[in-house]
């Protein structure tokens, strides 16, 4: 038994000889660690196929039933279950271990005890009766009820089902050599979405065909009572669900670009990866906030009212394209870090530049290619990107590198200094060095070439059953020295391994524009000041306020991190009036003027201070610009079009 066998392990860890037990000093000694859980080979597992059935029809509490049946290979004395740790497209260790709650698990009926792993707290042992041939757990995955406990997953009205946070599978296996058959009931009247094969509906619960265990968690579930759902072309779908009705309304025109979207991803990146893609989408602002990617479909939560209101909401769909990119980029095509055989093993996200990176950067392209989002909405992403990344200090101390790692660093929590500690900005900075190594390749090409026809080298799938294929550093710099020969191995290492670099504008201005700062917001942080009903001054004063004049961010070293002033503060008066936005932007035209500091009156927790901020600068906001008089400029061709996608 697997519980009298770890029990000999440490007594034999413990069994010292008498003359060393004498020699040894007084004191503690580390209790060694014992490792009880296999790793994983590339082998079936030999009990059979795995029955997933998950009742999901309590959308009032937010929970879901789980019973799963596992079969057991004759002989077998003991078991391992493991919940999922490591999870794909988070780059750490986020299984919601803690919302698993009441297991129970059963030996032939017959309920049996099980041992949670004292080291790897995601494992659970259980002994078998001898001729034991099914196991079954029966456990509740609760559900977040509010932001503050973790992302909701269930509202009233949808729910987003992932199958790691609601299944267990037996370790020493490669998962997807694990096969297993998942069912769902829903609320009466919700409709389905998902990327697996074969579904069919009786009553409440919908099932699909068996799988293997890799491909059940990469395919997660929209559902609701508000649902409908588009064809785009390419054998891609888009699937809502809505918390009203009223805003599952589409246009033709804006179908198209959203069809657009597709086409033109398949124009970059030449053979897709999957033999159909659907696009999950909620329309929420009740359900939790999400992107992510997977083989055959995304996971996204906009705004309510995307759809109905267009032209206002511009700036938040960005994440479509940057999910449908991840297809060939991340899933597909993957660093051989972000490969793992199970979610047990580490990830090393080394590579994340590209991963995330380059993602970043061809979901800009696509999203004006297509007509997502307008041109000047995607201009506005990179000069913001741009210019936080201009006044950002950490960058001195921090490199791109390092930064892949912050996902399990700082596990994506809130920061009390970002701009110090750096956020995750292989992401950003990433899209930037993408965007000047697509301009050295044009230019050394003459306009013949860019990081399109790399992407078509890189990303395109060669067809046939290939599900995955990995790369490492070496094969990144193959890959662009055959689209054009350069020093690419210095390029990128420089850029992404050494801090202290200057700001990430060269491919901005071979592209044909410059940073420069306005007094007015462009429309990217504008309209997402006007969402959140906040004030961004981080390139003036240097923080963030919110409505009510707390304040949000503090850009390390400036004027009013100066000053003293942190997050959290409350700026209740400007200059003895009492505070507005209007009023403090007004402030600060003011001091640019010549009219000494400006007057803040701040309380923090029960204190309140006047505290003089000394800054002349002005408003400032980034923008891009033009430079010279060529038409079109090198950046303007890159995000026009390559198909007949619908106009902007």
């Amino acid at each position: 038994m697997r519980s009298l066998k770890f029990a000999a392990a440490l007594l034999a860890a413990f069994a010292l000889p008498a003359t060393a037990q004498e020699a040894a000093p007084s004191g503690p000694t580390a209790v060694p660690i014992v490792r009880t859980v296999p790793d994983a080979v590339d082998t079936p597992y030999p009990g059979g196929t795995m029955q997933l059935d998950i009742d999901a029809s309590d959308n009032l509490r937010g929970v879901y039933r789980v019973t799963q049946t596992i079969p057991v290979a004759p002989g077998t004395g003991s078991i391992t279950l493991l919940y999922p740790q490591w999870l794909p497209g988070h780059h750490a260790p986020r299984g919601p271990l803690a919302e698993l709650v009441d297991l129970k698990i059963y030996a032939d009926g017959r309920q049996v005890p099980w041992t949670r792993d004292p080291v790897e707290v995601y494992a659970f042992h259980v002994d078998l009766p001898s001729g034991t041939r099914e196991l079954t757990a029966r456990f509740l995955h609760t559900s977040p009820l509010q932001p503050v406990e973790g992302r909701v997953t269930m509202t009233p009205d949808m729910l987003n089902l992932q199958w790691e946070k609601v299944s267990l599978y037996p370790a020493g296996h490669y998962v997807r050599r694990i096969r297993v058959k998942p069912s769902l009931t829903l609320p009466r009247g919700w409709t389905a979405a998902v990327a697996l094969d074969g579904q069919r509906a009786s009553g409440s619960r919908v099932s699909w065909d068996e799988t293997d265990y890799e491909t059940l968690i990469d395919s997660p579930v929209f559902a609701g009572a508000y649902f409908r759902r588009w064809e785009l072309g390419g054998k891609v779908g888009l699937n809502v669900v809505a918390d009203d009705p009223g805003f599952l309304n589409l246009s033709s025109q804006r179908l198209g670009n959203l069809a657009g979207l597709a086409m033109e991803a398949q124009a970059i990146f030449g053979r897709a990866p999957f033999d159909r893609y659907e696009f999950l989408v909620a329309l929420s602002d009740r359900l939790g906030r999400i992107g992510l990617e997977h083989l055959r479909s995304s996971e996204n939560r906009l705004k309510p009212a995307s759809f109905v209101e267009w032209e206002k909401l511009d700036w938040g769909r960005n994440v479509l394209a940057h999910e449908l990119v991840h297809s060939w980029n991340g899933k597909f095509r993957r660093p051989e870090g972000l490969w793992t055989p199970d979610y047990r093993h580490p990830m090393q996200d080394g590579l994340l530049w590209v991963y995330e990176g380059q993602t970043q950067f061809w979901g800009w392209v696509l999203a004006a290619r297509s007509g997502l989002q307008t041109k000047e909405t995607v201009l506005g992403m990179i000069a913001t990107s741009a210019g936080f990344l201009a006044e950002e200090p950490g960058r001195d101390w921090r490199s791109v590198a390092d930064t892949t790692l912050d996902p399990i660093v700082a596990a994506r929590k809130p920061k009390p200094y970002v701009s110090l500690a750096r956020p995750e900005d292989y992401y950003n900075e990433g899209a930037l060095i993408w965007l000047e190594a697509d301009q050295v390749i044009r230019a050394g090409t003459g306009g013949r070439k860019g990081l399109d026809d790399f992407a078509r080298a890189f990303f395109s799938h060669p067809g046939g059953a290939l599900r995955h294929s990995t790369y490492g550093f070496d094969d990144i710099v193959a890959a662009l020295n055959s689209i054009y020969r350069y020093d690419w191995a210095q390029f990128l290492r420089s850029r992404i391994d050494e801090p202290g670099r200057a700001p990430p504008l060269a491919g901005i201005e071979r592209a044909g524009y410059r940073l420069v700062w306005k007094q007015q917001p462009n429309s990217y942080d504008q309209a997402r000041m006007d969402d959140d009903n906040s004030l961004n001054l981080y390139h003036s004063l240097g923080i963030s306020v919110d409505r009510d004049g707390t304040v949000t961010d503090s850009r390390w070293g400036g004027p009013a991190f100066e000053a003293g002033i942190v997050t959290g503060a409350k700026i209740v008066a400007v200059d003895t009036l009492a505070f507005s936005q209007d009023i403090l932007k007004r402030a600060i035209m003011r001091a640019a003027e010549g009219g000494g500091p400006i007057d803040l009156l701040v309380r923090r927790a029960d204190r309140y201070e006047t505290v003089p901020v000394r800054y002349d600068g002005g408003l400032r906001w980034p923008w891009l610009e033009r430079q010279g008089r060529k038409e079109p400029a090198p950046l303007d061709q890159l995000l026009a079009p390559r198909r007949n996608a619908s106009s902007q």
